[in-house]
């Protein structure tokens, strides 16, 4: 079963749902990203730091999927910032992955007191225009980074890729995407676990005879978000990307609404890096 796209700033389509391999060790990639392929996912997230692109580019060689059909995500590391630092990282990354191209580059975090990323969003630019990438976007920018890249390159992100789950619902951050015409990527979409027993999650699961990440996930695709859960057990993988055959309703939406109450499972990013 095929999920929905969306379509990015600049015409490129981007699955809604793809499989995301933070802390997946790279012996283990291969097979792991294997299994999603195999039940359907067609976009995988990954990044130089994670330590496991080259796992990623052998499960894409071998996984005889028209590459074409494929979304490959990776990332820049904080301390390859700067114009020509971040090109030889992404050399490096399309090394690894073994790819003639990615569709979709990243800066990490914005690092903001070391002061780069404009610099390096510039270097993005010309990947972009190289054709080296389908798109570029950042992760982890908050309203004022973003508002300082565009300002200053006037090169809109295709995607802000950040911290999003029920538990924290970012509706600034959402509500400047939609301005500027950003895609909203939600990186520990199931609050790394941390919602899957709540009261509300669970009997909204037993209303639909799902499960509570199924029901997290259908959340975020009638959002509009992007969402990139990761498992490494295939029965796990194979419920994750069945998420497109049933609906929440009005009162299912209203109801995890508001159960926002602004609380990360990672870094904050005005002061990590």
């Amino acid at each position: 079963m095929s999920h929905p796209t969306l379509t990015l700033n600049n015409d490129v389509r981007m699955p809604q749902l793809g499989f995301g391999v933070w802390q997946v060790p790279d012996g283990r990639t291969a097979e792991v990203v294997g299994t999603a392929l195999r039940v359907g996912y067609r976009s995988v997230d990954t990044a130089a730091v994670y330590g496991n692109e080259r796992g990623v580019g052998d499960a894409v060689a071998a996984s005889g999927v028209p590459r074409n059909e494929l979304f490959v995500t990776t990332k820049l590391w904080n301390d390859q910032q700067g114009y020509d630092n971040a090109l030889r990282a992404f050399d490096a990354s399309l090394e690894r992955l073994g790819l003639d191209y990615v569709d979709l580059y990243l800066i990490h975090w914005p690092v903001a007191a070391r002061d780069r990323y404009v610099d390096t969003w510039r270097a993005l630019a010309k990947l972009l225009a190289d054709g080296r990438t389908r798109a570029i976007g950042v992760s982890n920018f908050q309203p004022e980074h973003l508002r300082r890249l565009v300002g200053e390159t006037d090169v809109v992100p295709a995607v802000n890729q950040i911290e999003l789950h029920p538990g924290l619902q970012q509706p600034e951050l959402r509500a400047l995407h939609a301005e500027l015409g950003i895609v909203t990527e939600a990186w520990s979409p199931l609050a790394r676990g941390g919602l899957l027993d709540h009261p509300l999650i669970t009997r909204i699961a037993r209303r639909h005879g799902r499960t509570p990440a199924q029901v997290i996930l259908r959340w975020h695709l009638q959002l509009g978000n992007v969402a990139i859960p990761k498992s490494v057990d295939p029965e796990r993988i194979q419920q994750n990307a069945d998420v497109v055959d049933f609906a929440l309703d009005d009162t299912d939406l209203a109801e995890i609404a508001g159960l926002d109450r602004g609380a990360r499972v990672g870094p904050d990013p005005d002061t990590f890096g």
